[in-house]
């Protein structure tokens, strides 16, 4: 029975890596999904950025292998499992609900994110390579990714005016995400937070549009410093 929420952890780790694979895919947000045709949002990173999806199925997979074999009745492992599973299942599902739903899968991502990061606030210090870490690096991709989808719903359904609307969710998972690095200063969920904004920089060199430039650096310099002070002491 102390195996059971493990073993769970694991098939929806599982699950969730292979769901790309076993669903039709997603490449964001069909245009023409919404009442208003989204063509290049201001708030969506470049595709390349997506890539992050990699390394954290990878992790999740190998970190829930770990914690079935090594860790399945450790209480600090414990604690974290059942806020993980929750958006582990959500996100399972996530794909086919994007691709017939942006709404609802606004919706799911914003679970996926509490799940990700009430995991991340309850993980110990010790088994950082092997939970902490790879819990922050998903937490924190989902941290921009909850945003980006919010901003991208509001203006398809006739949120105006576009900019002001994406840069104030942008400015909103920069808040979040200061939070929550006060509370776990996690540098797993720092880069990935910092990789989204690495991507909608890029993505708005053309056509220029400086004030999500201007917000994405500042931003990524308020994630990074305290971290680096932290290493410097």
């Amino acid at each position: 029975m102390t195996r059971l929420i493990p073993l769970a952890t694991l098939l929806a780790a599982i699950a969730f890596a292979l769901s790309p694979v076993l669903s039709s895919g997603f490449n964001g947000f069909p245009p023409d999904r919404f009442p208003v045709p989204q063509y290049d949002p201001p708030i969506q990173p470049a595709g390349w950025a997506f890539s992050i999806w990699l390394p954290i199925y990878a992790w999740l997979v190998i970190s829930a292998t770990y914690g079935l074999f090594n860790r399945a009745e450790d209480p600090a492992w414990q604690r974290v499992r059942p806020p993980l599973l929750v958006s582990l299942i959500v996100g399972t599902a996530w794909i086919p609900v994007a691709n017939a739903s942006p709404i609802w899968s606004t919706v799911l991502i914003w679970i996926m994110w509490a799940g990700a990061a009430l995991a991340l606030i309850r993980s110990p210090r010790a088994d950082l390579w092997w939970l902490r870490a790879p819990i922050g690096l998903y937490a924190g991709w989902l941290t921009a990714a909850s945003c980006v989808a919010t901003a991208v719903l509001i203006t398809g359904y006739g949120g105006t005016p576009v900019m002001p609307i994406h840069a104030a969710l942008l400015l909103l998972a920069l808040v979040l995400g200061v939070l929550i690095l006060r509370r776990i200063p996690e540098p797993a969920y720092a880069a990935a937070v910092v990789w989204a904004l690495f991507g909608i920089t890029i993505a708005n060199l053309d056509p220029l549009r400086p004030v999500m430039i201007v917000l994405a650096v500042i931003g990524a310099a308020l994630l990074i410093w305290p971290l680096l002070r932290r290493i410097r002491r």
